[in-house]
């Protein structure tokens, strides 16, 4: 049966999402979702992209439908967040979305809501909370534990036994060494590799700038 979505945003991880379904209806025969729209508050970001359904309205605006599935496009964390909370007190249902290309162990638990970007890989054990996103080319190790409304950027890689909690962004290039257990609301530059354990509200980035050598041949 065709699932029906309305994606919340209408910026450049909207347009993402909306290429994923498009990727995923071509795979078979009959189509599995279809877009009914994308609400965003400022039109100007639905008009950048070529998106295959129309701008249904401002999110502030939007009345909550229940005959239908939501998808979070937005990437800011504050507002992801605020956003999902809202929605769901009005009755809103989230649906998961994965693309074709992302490996998923089968022994992987997938909560509601959460997207897996193209050429990742879930692991054995692996647990994934709700509205998570884990981007393109993340690599997620054996028998790590991810809470809710996490944004994990492209190329990301969770060594196993990482423990994650909620509401954190992890920068480009991330990734943490096995068995690290990270808090709540942080954020971790790119290219940060976390060896210790982080607590909660923290910002991870490089103090220095390292003097990168050309050597002649």
């Amino acid at each position: 049966m065709e699932k029906k979505v309305i994606i919340i945003g209408a910026g450049g991880h909207a347009a993402e999402l909306d290429e994923y379904i498009q990727i995923i209806n071509h795979k078979g025969e009959e189509p599995e979702i279809e877009v009914l729209g994308l609400i965003d508050d400022n039109s100007e970001n639905y008009d950048r992209y070529s998106f295959s359904a129309p701008l249904l309205g401002e999110i502030k605006k939007h009345k909550v439908r229940t005959d239908c599935y939501y998808l979070m496009g937005i990437a800011n964390l504050e507002y992801r967040a605020m956003f999902v909370w809202s929605f769901l007190e009005q009755g809103a249902k989230f649906m998961s979305l994965i693309h074709p290309t992302a490996y998923v162990s089968p022994s992987a638990t997938i909560a509601e809501g959460v997207v897996i970007g193209p050429n990742v890989n879930v692991g054995p054990n692996v647990k994934v909370g709700e509205y998570t996103l884990l981007n393109s080319r993340c690599s997620i190790g054996h028998d790590t534990v991810i809470g809710t409304c996490n944004f994990i950027c492209p190329n990301v890689c969770f060594s196993g036994f990482t423990t994650i909690g909620d509401g954190n962004m992890f920068g480009i290039n991330s990734a943490t060494l096995p068995g690290i257990t990270i808090g709540s609301d942080n954020k971790i530059a790119a290219g940060m590799v976390v060896d210790k354990n982080i607590k909660d509200n923290a910002v991870v980035f490089h103090r220095f700038k390292e003097k990168v050598m050309a050597v002649p041949k």
